[in-house]
């Protein structure tokens, strides 16, 4: 009798797919990555081809299960995350796509969103979502493209159309094209979600044009979403978490008050709010952390769009440093530098949420040096994540202590210590960051009944911990200097 020992968590992000093999022990035994392009047709529009992030999966997932020191018979279950509010509308019947799929950091639907505010539905759609009015949510993304795309409108009418997040659309294809479903956490973040109906709102709908037999049905992040079938076998999938959301569950954030930041592509701090709504008054989000065992649980949410894809305008664009290793070397002085960069390429996101500024660099003279460029980009995502930490504690009014951190930028250690001096708190990273397939892997452990909330808390982490190294008054002399930036880039494009 072969025994069951392992679980495929499936990470389909922004730069890269990935697919990691989990021993029942909560370890990492192998990991496999295919890297995933953007494109951008026209200035903030962000486009990927749908074939690829699923054809990168599958190549993923092959390359696990080709793997000659395991049988597919092993294999537990498998659980899904993903780069969330990214959408794709495909055929139901061809399984071919009408359009790319339309990223999160897109902005086409900005037009659409600007009509909502100057309706005055701002509060109407925070209550009824927990999120703001911005472009960065699926729902204009998916009203675009049924106004834009000629087949919308004809597939809509010949029920031949579907719709859906990064994660539908994986889930439908490993499904052999049976189940069109979504999680809680991803439906969450369309902006069509309400926290009234626990299920896609038809007032929403109707404000952005959306027939709800498009869409895919909702379940619980614990549900059993279907089979892969591989070499024969059945597999069941039993987990599906937004990755941000699965990172938050990954640090084993469970208890309320528990917080995690993942500096990835974007900068994401979410709070666990437990099991009551709490609302920002300071331009974060409410959204849904999961469903489990029947229990919804909530999430404060701030954004930064723009954190590990500032790195890698460092490194593809200005061609500063070849790679991450090499951005770290080239940090050998202590002196501090004037500069100031914000890192606004798809706008200001919380607590600003103003859309209309780019990308900016101040203070720069004669002195400027290579150095001072590579600090100031760094030191921009750990500002950014000061300006969230201080809404969330004024929306909490809770005084945090210390943040859990993950995400690939997680690895500089100049950030992490940067981030202490700022914050003046602690920052634990874990000796493992991949917080976000550990978080959707152990919660199809739990759904197929090898862990508990309890026993995964057995599981250890060694954390590297980064304290605060500066004065109170260079801290109040740091902030100052980037508050003067921020406001001086928001009034210049007023």
């Amino acid at each position: 009798m072969i025994i069951k020992k392992y679980i495929i968590a499936i990470d389909q992000g922004t730069n890269s797919s990935r697919a990691a093999l989990i021993d029942k022990k909560g370890k990492i035994v192998s990991i496999v990555q295919k890297k995933c392009t953007s494109m951008y047709p026209k200035k903030n529009w962000v486009e990927q081809n749908p074939f690829e992030l699923l054809s990168s999966v599958m190549e993923c997932i092959s390359e696990i299960l080709e793997n000659k020191k395991i049988q597919t018979q092993e294999i537990i279950s498998i659980g899904i995350t993903n780069q969330r509010e990214t959408v794709v509308a495909w055929d139901k019947e061809t399984g071919i796509p009408i359009y790319n799929a339309i990223g999160w950091q897109d902005k086409r639907g900005t037009a659409i969103c600007n009509k909502l505010k100057r309706k005055k539905l701002d509060s109407y759609i925070h209550k009824k979502t927990g999120l703001i009015i911005d472009a960065y949510f699926s729902a204009s993304k998916i009203q675009w493209i049924l106004e834009n795309v000629p087949e919308a409108k004809e597939k809509i009418r010949q029920n031949k159309l579907l719709v859906g997040t990064i994660d539908s659309w994986i889930l439908w294809n490993l499904t052999e094209h049976k189940v069109h479903a979504t999680d809680i956490s991803n439906a969450s973040r369309t902006m069509l979600y309400s926290f009234q109906h626990l299920d896609w709102d038809d007032d929403l709908l109707e404000i952005f044009k959306i027939p709800r037999k498009i869409l895919p049905k909702i379940e619980a992040s614990d549900a059993h979403f279907g089979y892969f079938k591989a070499n024969d076998i059945e597999i069941p999938i039993t987990s599906i978490l937004g990755d941000q959301q699965a990172a938050l569950f990954g640090q084993m954030c469970f208890e309320k008050g528990n917080l995690k930041n993942t500096y990835g592509t974007g900068c994401f701090l979410l709070m666990n709010i437990g099991e009551k709504i709490t609302y920002s008054n300071n331009g974060l989000l409410t959204t849904v952390a999961w469903k489990i065992k029947g229990k919804t649980t909530y999430a404060l949410e701030g954004n930064v769009f723009v954190a590990g894809s500032a790195i890698e305008w460092l490194i593809s664009n200005l061609k500063l440093v070849e790679n991450v290793v090499e951005l770290e070397k080239e940090i050998t002085s202590t002196k501090e530098s004037s500069a100031v960069f914000i890192p606004s390429f798809s706008g200001l996101g919380a607590p600003f949420w103003n859309m209309k500024v780019n990308g900016a660099m101040f203070n720069l003279n004669f002195n400027t040096t290579k150095e001072d460029i590579i600090k100031a980009t760094l030191e921009s995502i750990a500002y950014r994540t000061k300006d969230i930490i201080e809404v969330m504690e004024a929306d909490t009014k809770q005084l945090i202590s210390e943040i859990n951190v993950d995400g690939g930028v997680s690895k500089s250690n100049y950030l992490l210590q940067f981030q202490s001096n700022i914050l003046n708190k602690l920052i634990n990273r874990g000796s493992n960051v991949e917080s976000t397939i550990l978080g959707t892997a152990y919660l199809s452990g739990i759904s197929s009944g090898i862990w508990t909330i309890n026993s995964l808390k057995n599981i250890k982490n060694k954390k590297t911990v980064f304290s605060p190294k500066i004065s109170t008054q260079k801290r109040e002399k740091l902030t100052e200097k980037w508050t003067k930036a921020v406001n001086n880039l928001i009034q210049f494009k007023k």
